[in-house]
């Protein structure tokens, strides 16, 4: 049985607001939201990426927003909690969407704990922002 997320879990700024909104007008009415998942490595021990869903399944949870769905599975919800996702586009083809306030996970054996500076997990506080902006 899916869940909801609130503001507490997952916010989205303005700009990535609008950004999901504009790719959701592209898409195949099947797609059920954006499914953002983490994958190990990165800054900060982990790396999160997006992906559009076509299913819910059991152990995810839902964040509602106006036009579509981010959709989370049990294992990414520890990660993702208190994150923000932002857009960013820097000019010249230079867009991406960045993941903030990304906690730091216990580092492997010889890794390092977090450098703050990848644009996938970045770890600064970004623009303010609640829910679905």
């Amino acid at each position: 049985m899916t869940s909801t997320l609130t503001d507490q879990d997952l916010t989205l700024t303005a700009p990535a607001n609008g950004k999901m909104n504009e790719l959701f007008t592209e898409v195949d009415e099947n797609i059920k939201g954006v499914r953002v998942f983490v994958t190990p490595g990165g800054c900060s021990g982990i790396s999160f990426g997006m992906t559009f869903a076509e299913n819910l399944e059991d152990d995810d949870s839902v964040l509602n927003c106006e036009g579509f769905d981010v959709i989370v599975d049990s294992n990414t919800l520890q990660y993702i909690r208190g994150v923000e996702i932002d857009y960013v586009d820097q000019g010249n083809g230079n867009e991406s969407f960045v993941f903030n306030n990304v906690q730091p996970v216990e580092a492997a054996p010889g890794g390092g704990s977090g450098c703050g500076g990848c644009p996938s997990s970045s770890g600064g506080s970004g623009a303010a922002g609640g829910g679905c902006s």
